[in-house]
């Protein structure tokens, strides 16, 4: 995600971060060094060595810090943030599953009923254009069982 603008809200304690399509919020507290009513924020901007992909912050005591989109999109749950991350997870596991396989890449390209090609995408851990129930097939085939496990976050143990 590229970044257009970063500020900083005193009165809500956060960074407001803006791309080109959307708007997020991330607060104070989930940056470190944190910003305090004793150590505030004098500066805030898009850091253009990280390609426009993250924003530097200065704090009144010189300290500072740099904070990553992909922290904004993580604390967000953005869902594309969220998809990506999956698929990042599937396609590693992918790669050692085919490495350790008895079987070899021809035979598993003929049990997908795919193409040497599509196989090498699919295990392109850069390659988001694929989807989930095409890396899924590739791990069943490699005998692999897929649990998909829904529960409820823990919660931050702070009282309200």
């Amino acid at each position: 995600m590229k970044i257009r603008s970063v500020t900083s809200n005193n009165r809500r304690k956060a960074f407001l971060v803006k791309s080109s399509k959307q708007s997020f919020w991330l607060p104070y507290c989930k940056v470190d060094p944190q910003p305090t009513g004793t150590n505030p924020i004098v500066s805030v901007s898009v850091d253009q060595e990280l390609g426009r992909e993250g924003f530097s912050y200065v704090l009144e005591s010189g300290n500072g810090g740099t904070v990553h989109s992909e922290q904004v999109l993580e604390y967000n749950q953005d869902s594309r943030y969220l998809r990506d991350a999956l698929l990042y997870k599937l396609t590693v596991e992918a790669q050692k599953r085919v490495r350790a396989s008895p079987l070899s890449k021809r035979e598993i390209i003929r049990r997908l009923k795919t193409s040497p090609t599509q196989l090498y995408r699919l295990l392109d851990q850069t390659n988001y254009r694929k989807s989930v129930d095409q890396l899924l097939s590739l791990l069943h085939i490699l005998d692999c069982e897929i649990e998909l496990l829904v529960r409820t976050k823990p919660t931050s143990g702070k009282a309200a």
